[in-house]
C-alpha cells in the first residue's frame, strides 16, 4: 500500500489526538487498523491506496474511488477508539472489500452487492451493510433539501446532490426520464 504523494499535507487525526492518557492506545489501534488494511489489500497493481482516520459522525468507514485507479479509505477515529478490536475485525474488512470489489469488477457494481458480499466472505467477515457501534454523543451532518422538478413531478434533492448539479452533474427522473431542473414546476397542474 502506498499513500498518495501529490496531496497537500493534512493534519491527520492521529496527530491531532496525541494528548491525553488514551493516546498511546489510540495510536496502537490506528497502527493496527492500518496494518490490517494493508494485509487484507495484498498487492493491487497500479493502484494507490491512501488511508485516513478523519471520518466524522456516525459512519464507521468510507471508500472513495479517485481518478487513475486511486482509492481513499477513511475510518472514523472516534468509533475506532470506542470499538477497538471489534472495529478492526468488522469495519476494516468491510472497507477493504469495497476497494477489492471495485478494483476487480469496476465501479458500476452495487456497493453491497453480490461481488462485495463474496469478497467479504473470502476475507472471513460477515457481509453486513451497517454497523451497530455505540454512536451516542456523535453528531451527524444535517442536510438541506432543494426543490427540483421534471416533466411529471417535483423532487427534493439533498444539498450534496444540489452541489453536484452546480458542478455539472445531471440527475434524471426515474419515472419520465427527463433531467431534473432547479425550482418548482410551473405551467402544469400538480
Amino acid at each position: 500500500m502506498s499513500e498518495t504523494q501529490n496531496q497537500k499535507p493534512r493534519a491527520n487525526s492521529d496527530d491531532i489526538r496525541n494528548s491525553g492518557s488514551g493516546s498511546a492506545s489510540l495510536r496502537a489501534l490506528t497502527a493496527q487498523a492500518r496494518s490490517q488494511t494493508k494485509a487484507l489489500l495484498g498487492s493491487i497493481p497500479d493502484a494507490q491506496i491512501e488511508v485516513r482516520f478523519d471520518l466524522r459522525g456516525k459512519t464507521a468507514g468510507q471508500v472513495r474511488v479517485r481518478a487513475r485507479g486511486e482509492y481513499l479509505i477513511r475510518y472514523n477515529l472516534e468509533l475506532l477508539e470506542r470499538g477497538g478490536a471489534n472495529f478492526i475485525q468488522r469495519t476494516v474488512p468491510h472497507e477493504v472489500a469495497h476497494v477489492l470489489a471495485y478494483h476487480r469488477y469496476g465501479q458500476r457494481i452495487r456497493p453491497h452487492g453480490p461481488e462485495w458480499q463474496r469478497i467479504m466472505r473470502q476475507l472471513g467477515a460477515e457481509p453486513t451493510r451497517c454497523h451497530d457501534y455505540d454512536v451516542s454523543g456523535l453528531s451527524a451532518r444535517t442536510l438541506t433539501y432543494f426543490r427540483y422538478h421534471c416533466g411529471c413531478m417535483e423532487h427534493q434533492l439533498s444539498s450534496i446532490r444540489h452541489n453536484k448539479v452546480a458542478k455539472g452533474q445531471c440527475y434524471l427522473c426515474k419515472r419520465c426520464g427527463e433531467p431534473l431542473q432547479p425550482g418548482r414546476r410551473t405551467g402544469a397542474a400538480l
